[in-house]
């Protein structure tokens, strides 16, 4: 059973069971032979592109345990595969608890009615009632034994299951083949099987027996039991219905064999409302008003509605066999030959029965006996049981083994379904499932099916729960189709089946016309389901395992992202699409853990997920010798992006210096179209101190770096004090100074960050400065019409610096910013000198040398000059240079300090009084960050005016603009 038997024998195990069980007749009385046709069409087409894609993947690479969710999972990712693997087994789960509660149904209807364990009590007016709910509990008793009974067999062994599907083969070969000779015997000697009609209407023969109104009995003409159905008394003189008055009754039969004609008149559709009455064409009918009918007239109505749409859903559970051979994958010895034989075998079979029984129905049995569903006007028997030869017990019992062996079958692959999505581990609650027996037997995940199929036979009803299960059967379906045109549109290395008649064309149309037919079925269950799977979906992304499968999905997004790539390489972006895309520069610790966590925090806080983040930094050193500590940080960097929620990518360079290091950061971080227009980095608390490798010397280079390359720059002074994504800032202000109009960068970080819940409850409000002779009035308010006009609430003050005399702090701060660059000028100048020193020394050892050498060597060209140090001219040198050294640091504590320094800082001082009165409670305070000096003269004195700027206040962000990014007024 491990050949390609092994799957043919469970797609065709429902053959039987749906044309009985889902009354095949009866879809072919209502639509009539060719739309019947063409909904059996249609489904079959479904389920025939599906399997040429299945077989397709099926045979590129081995098919362990699991079938349909493998083979999607592998394909479309864990999260697809997860959410359709879950689906399909619930809905295999459900079917069998169908297939379960049709061999009761089959059993107490046709085989022992006796057996019922319930009666239904005899209460006038609610018999119908009393039965439906006696049959119910019945079926929930008999259901359950039976679920006991092939959950036993299904845990002994696989086996077993399919020594039973043997059996069940033959007895649903036995029945078809019973259909085909009783059809062969119509043409030559059809059966009489009347069918009784008033005017033109059906009757059901429930409650009479003779179809005539009146009959002779011993020369007497007395009434039959069919005229006290219509009328108030047996006697002919008595009031009848109007309608049974004024028509006759009449025999037609039911069966009247392929030679009578018939199947010209149902060839055409005959849709009906709920309760419409069973009426035959072309009898003459005298209409009369429907006021004076009453309930117990044995009329055969419709008890659906009947459409086109309709009926697809009602049929289609019928074709949803094609995946309960490739369930069972894992006990195939090879399933790459097996699956794709065995599955399109079986669709051609079923396709030529369905097909041909349509056609064959339609030719034999008369049209108002096709469209009674239930037989009533047969007696409550069976139309293919009375078609069929030699006798209806065969089709009684073949329907009976067809659906117990189509339970099984359900009973067999679900838990194997399961295990296998167990043994993946990307549901964690669903791990347990995956142990098993010894020999791999799903033990825990049969036992979780038989309770969940223990709940569908509980309801006894699946009337409301069927057309879910058609929808995750067509989910399956699509997604199949789905995988194989994916793997064949990326073209991928890996991706060459053995399969070979297969094309991404024929794919698509099966994934579209699955998904179709879900909305044919019934678009409210459609959504349903989807609605379902996108929550398992979601559910695995955000707790299941990462697993990377190689699928076609990610194929799919590498291919997306080089397109994006190539259309975003085009150009700049239009000013609004402009926003920032961050390069985050990160200092790192000797452990290589990152010094200030709160800078990916506000960076989350800035971007909310849009855009592009590169989270960066620097190691010293030699990639040969730093590739381990390199990979170290890179996992602490990526771990703490995960924590902060920082959503991005992350950059290490290892290089021989940091300068270097960051300067290539800068130059190369992003891909194409996606690079970064924004550099984000910490404020050197310690440049004072400065010596190591955060030195201002870095800083300053770097902002140069950024200048250079026309890149904007925020620099987070205090980052340490800045709040973490938890935190809420429940009031406050958000300050903008806006001292320099850079093109509305100041004005747009504020709105980006109160788009986050930390700062969404601050206020925002802009300073800008006025000289003594600008008009402050009418500035004011041209900023408030440019902010209305940038659609930016904001609080807009305009602040007035009054020029005052230096003051002595001024002075004084200027000189010891003065002293202590001269300081570091001279402690530079004495590392020279010292460095000078020893290349005296070493420069006369060699001229010692030399001399020796040359006495007993030809005597030096004219063109050599040697340089002969004698002991008193190092001396003398060395007292020169420690005079030197005396007379600069005299010269260092008389100095003066120059104008423009203390003209920059007294407007620093000055600038950072008025910010401290205005803006020292706020959360966060923006200020436009000046740039270097052009030349390195004097960069120690601009971080001292930058200190000098940001004195006293919590929260600070520098920026400075490129000049690139500009907030525009239109839409």
């Amino acid at each position: 059973m491990g050949t390609f038997i092994g799957v043919y024998l469970p797609c065709l195990q429902n053959i039987l069971g749906v044309i009985l069980f889902l009354r095949l007749t009866w879809i072919v009385g209502a639509a009539g032979v060719l739309e019947s046709f063409l909904i059996v069409s249609m489904c079959c087409t479904c389920t025939m592109l599906t399997a040429i894609s299945m077989s397709a993947i099926a045979t590129n690479g081995v098919v362990p345990a699991g079938g349909s969710y493998y083979m999607i999972s592998r394909s479309l990712g864990p999260e697809f595969g997860g959410a359709v693997g879950l689906c399909f087994y619930l809905g295999t789960t459900f079917a069998g608890a169908m297939y379960i509660l049709g061999t009761i149904e089959i059993f107490l209807t046709y085989i022992s009615p006796s057996a019922a364990v319930f009666q239904a009590e005899a209460v006038e007016g609610e018999a119908v009632e009393g039965e439906a709910v006696a049959l119910l509990n019945n079926m929930r008793v008999y259901g359950t034994c039976t679920l006991a009974l092939m959950a036993l067999v299904v845990f002994v062994g696989v086996k077993y299951v399919n020594k039973l599907a043997l059996v069940f083969l033959a007895c649903v070969v036995l029945s078809i083949l019973a259909i085909y000779a009783g059809v062969i015997k119509t043409a030559f000697d059809p059966p009489d099987i009347p069918v009784c009609l008033l005017g033109n209407r059906t009757l059901s023969k429930r409650s009479f027996d003779v179809c005539s109104k009146m009959h002779v009995v011993a020369n007497n003409t007395v009434t039959t039991a069919l005229w006290g159905l219509f009328c108030n008394g047996s006697r002919p003189s008595a009031t009848c219905d109007e309608y049974f008055a004024q028509n006759n009754v009449t025999e037609i039969q039911g069966i009247p064999g392929v030679a009578s004609g018939v199947f010209l008149d149902n060839l055409w559709s005959t849709y009906a409302d709920k309760g419409a009455f069973v009426e035959k064409k072309g009898v003459p009918s005298v209409p009369v008003p429907e006021e004076g009918r009453t309930r117990g007239q044995p009329y055969v109505l419709t008890d659906i509605m009947t459409c086109f749409t309709m009926l697809v859903g009602i049929y289609f559970p019928s074709v949803t066999g094609i995946m309960a051979g490739s369930n069972r994958s894992g006990d195939l010895k090879d399933a790459q030959k097996s699956i794709p034989t065995g599955t399109i075998l079986a669709i051609v079979t079923t396709s030529f029965i369905y097909l041909s029984c349509i056609v064959l129905f339609g030719a034999c049995i008369e049209g108002v006996v096709l469209r009674d569903k239930f037989g009533e006007a047969l007696q409550g028997n069976l139309v293919i049981g009375m078609l069929a030869w030699p006798s209806p017990w065969v089709i009684v019992i073949g329907s009976f083994f067809s659906t117990c062996g189509a339970g099984l079958q359900s009973l067999t692959g679900a838990p194997r379904l399961l295990q296998a999505i167990a043994r993946d581990g990307i549901v964690p609650f669903l791990r347990v499932f995956g142990h098993g027996k010894a020999n791999g037997e799903p033990t825990w995940a049969l036992l979780l099916t038989a309770l969940i199929c223990e709940t569908g036979i509980l309801i006894a009803s699946l009337d409301s729960v069927a057309p879910i299960l058609s929808m995750f059967f067509l989910m399956c379906y699509m997604f199949v189709n789905l995988a194989c045109a994916v793997q064949t549109l990326l073209r991928t290395p890996n991706w060459r089946p053995r399969f070979k008649f297969y094309h991404w064309t024929l794919s698509f149309l099966g994934m579209s016309l699955c998904l179709a037919l879900m909305f044919i079925c019934s678009w409210y269950y459609a959504l349903f389901a989807m609605l379902i799977a996108g929550c398992i979906y979601k559910y695995i992304e955000y707790r299941g395992a990462e697993k990377e499968w190689g699928d076609g999905i990610r194929g799919l997004s590498l291919n997306a992202a080089r397109y994006a790539l190539l259309r975003v390489e085009h150009g700049p972006p239009h000013t609004k699409n402009w926003r920032p895309q961050v390069l985050v520069m990160l200092n790192l610790d000797t452990e290589q853990r990152v010094k200030h966590p709160r800078l990916l925090s506000l960076t989350s806080q800035l971007k909310a997920g849009k855009g592009l983040t590169i989270v960066g930094s620097v190691l010293e050193g030699t990639y040969l010798d730093k590739h381990e500590e390199a990979q170290r940080a890179e996992e602490n960097i990526r771990t703490l992006m995960g924590v902060e929620k920082t959503k991005g990518f992350c950059q290490l360079v290892v290089s021989s210096s940091l300068r270097d290091g960051m300067s290539h950061l800068i130059q190369s971080a992003g891909l194409g179209g996606m690079k970064h227009n924004t550099v984000l980095m910490a404020w050197p608390a310690s440049w004072k101190q400065a010596a190591g490798p955060f030195s201002w010397k870095n800083f300053v280079d770097t902002v140069r770096d950024t200048t250079a390359a026309q890149q904007a720059l925020l620099v987070a002074k205090n980052i340490d004090a800045f709040p973490q994504n938890q935190e809420r800032f429940s009031e406050g202000h958000i300050d903008v100074w806006w001292v320099v109009h850079d093109g509305g960068m100041l004005m747009l970080l504020p709105f980006l960050l109160r788009q986050h819940k930390v700062w969404r409850k601050c206020r925002m409000r802009i300073f800008t400065v006025a000289q003594v002779d600008d008009n402050s009035i009418q500035m004011k308010k041209d900023l408030q019409t440019f902010l209305y006009h940038l659609r930016i609430s904001a609080e807009v003050e305009v602040v007035e610096m009054v020029e005052n005399d230096i003051s002595a702090f001024t002075y004084e701060k200027t000189l010891m910013m003065e002293q202590r660059s001269q300081m570091l000028k001279q402690m530079q100048l004495s590392k020279t000198e010292r460095e000078r020193e020893a290349q005296l020394i070493h420069d006369r050892n060699t001229a010692s040398h030399t001399a020796v050498a040359s006495k007993t060597q030809a005597p030096p060209t004219p063109d050599k000059v040697q340089m002969t140090w004698t002991k008193e001219k190092l001396v003398a040198e060395k007292h020169r240079n420690k005079d030197a050294g005396v007379t600069g640091l005299r010269d260092l504590f008389s100095l003066k300090p120059d104008q423009s320094n203390v003209r920059r800082m007294h407007t620093a001082v000055k600038l950072n009084g008025v910010v401290l009165s205005k803006s020292q409670d706020a959360q966060l305070v923006l200020l436009n960050m000046p740039g270097p000096p052009k030349n390195r003269q004097g960069d120690e004195n601009y971080m001292e005016f930058l200190e000098v700027l940001t004195e006293g206040l919590n929260r600070v962000l520098l920026v400075r603009g490129s000049g690139r990014e500009v907030i525009t007024i239109y839409s």
